[in-house]
C-alpha cells in the first residue's frame, strides 16, 4: 500500500493512504481528544470533539472520520481548535451532572479529563436539564441516562454481535436517549448482560453494579484473563484492590469484547474472594441461581447423564 506525507503541527508525518486524520495525528504522538470514535468501528463522527484544522478546509475537520492526504497540513491545537472543543464540553455540561467527587467514573472519565484539559468547569449555557430515574433494577449494571452524552458507542457494540442489538437511539433533539426497544429497561429487554456497553462508555452513565463502592479507578490495578468456558476466547480484567481481587470487568478498547454473561460469572467465581450470587431471569424475574446452572454447568451434566444411560 502506498504511504503518504503530511504535516501535522508542523512535524512530516508518513502513514499508509487510508489513515484517519486521527490515527495518523495519535500515531505521531499528538493528543487528539474523542468521545465516540471506537477503534472496532471507525467513522461514525458524531461528537465533534476530534475537530482538528485543516489548511485550505473551509471548516473544522472531525479527524476520526477524514482520511490523510498527500501534502495535508493539519494543526490539532490551534486557537480555533480549543474554542470548539472548549464549547462542545460546555454544551455537555450544560446537560450533565457535576457531581464527579461520588461518580464510579472519577478518575477514569474523558469528560473529567477533558474538561480539566481545557479548563472548562462551568458552562455558560442554560436551558431545561434531564431527571431520568437511575435505573438499577437488574443485578449486573447501573444505568444513570442523565450522564449519558450520546456518542454511541453502546450502540454500536451492541450491534456487533449477530442478532443482538437491544439499544439504539431513541426519540429525536433534547429527547434522544439510549433505550432498548419500546423504551423499556435493560431488566425488560433482551440483554444478557455481557457488558460489552459498560465497557466503552466513556463516562458515567453505565457502571458495573458488583463494582459500587468497592474503589476508585486509580486505587484499582486490572490484570488481563482470557476465558476458558468456550471457544470464543472473551477477555476481561481482574480487578484488585491491594492484593484482593473485588471484581471482573470487560476488556476494552479493541478485540475480544464478552459476548455472554457466563465468562465473566466464570471468571468472578474463580478468581474473586467473596463472589456476588450469580441470578438469571426466569419467568420474566431475577431470581439466585447456583453457580453450576449459571454457568451452564447443569445442562452439560444432564447430557452426560443421558450418554450413559444410552450407552448402557
Amino acid at each position: 500500500m502506498a504511504n503518504i506525507i503530511l504535516t501535522i503541527n508542523g512535524k512530516k508525518v508518513t502513514v499508509p493512504a487510508g489513515t484517519s486524520i486521527l490515527d495518523a495525528a495519535t500515531g505521531a504522538g499528538f493528543f487528539v481528544p474523542t468521545f465516540c470514535h471506537d477503534p472496532a468501528s471507525p467513522n461514525y463522527g458524531g461528537c465533534r470533539i476530534c475537530v482538528v484544522e485543516v489548511k485550505g478546509a473551509r471548516a473544522l475537520v472531525a479527524s476520526c472520520s477524514a482520511e490523510a492526504a498527500n501534502g495535508m497540513v493539519v494543526e490539532t491545537e490551534s486557537p480555533a481548535v480549543v474554542e470548539a472543543r472548549k464549547t462542545i464540553l460546555e454544551l455537555i455540561l450544560a446537560n450533565h451532572p457535576v457531581d464527579c467527587l461520588t461518580c464510579e467514573k472519577n478518575g477514569d472519565c474523558r469528560l473529567q479529563d477533558y474538561a480539566y484539559r481545557y479548563g472548562v468547569s462551568t458552562s455558560s449555557f442554560e436551558g431545561d436539564r434531564h431527571n431520568y430515574p437511575i435505573e438499577d433494577n437488574n443485578p449486573y449494571i447501573i444505568r444513570n441516562m442523565n450522564k449519558c452524552i450520546l456518542c454511541g458507542r453502546c450502540v454500536r457494540t451492541c450491534e456487533q454481535v449477530q442478532d443482538r442489538a437491544v439499544i439504539d437511539l431513541a426519540y429525536r433533539g433534547f429527547n434522544t436517549k439510549v433505550a432498548p426497544a419500546m423504551d423499556t429497561d435493560l431488566a425488560e429487554s433482551a440483554c444478557v448482560y455481557c457488558a460489552r456497553c459498560v465497557s466503552v462508555c466513556p463516562v458515567g452513565a453505565l457502571t458495573y453494579k458488583n463494582m459500587v463502592g468497592k474503589g476508585r479507578a486509580y486505587e484499582i490495578k486490572k490484570e488481563p484473563v482470557t476465558c476458558t468456558f468456550c471457544d470464543a476466547g472473551c477477555t476481561f480484567d481482574i480487578n484488585y484492590k491491594g492484593d484482593k481481587a473485588i471484581g471482573i470487568t470487560a476488556k476494552a478498547p479493541g478485540d475480544g469484547r464478552p459476548l455472554c454473561l457466563k465468562g465473566r460469572l466464570g471468571l468472578e467465581f474463580l478468581k474473586v474472594d467473596k463472589p456476588v450470587t450469580p441470578m438469571l431471569k426466569k419467568d420474566d424475574e431475577f431470581v439466585q441461581v447456583s453457580w453450576a446452572e449459571a454457568l451452564g454447568l447443569d445442562a452439560v451434566l444432564k447430557k452426560l447423564e443421558e450418554q450413559e444411560k444410552m450407552e448402557s
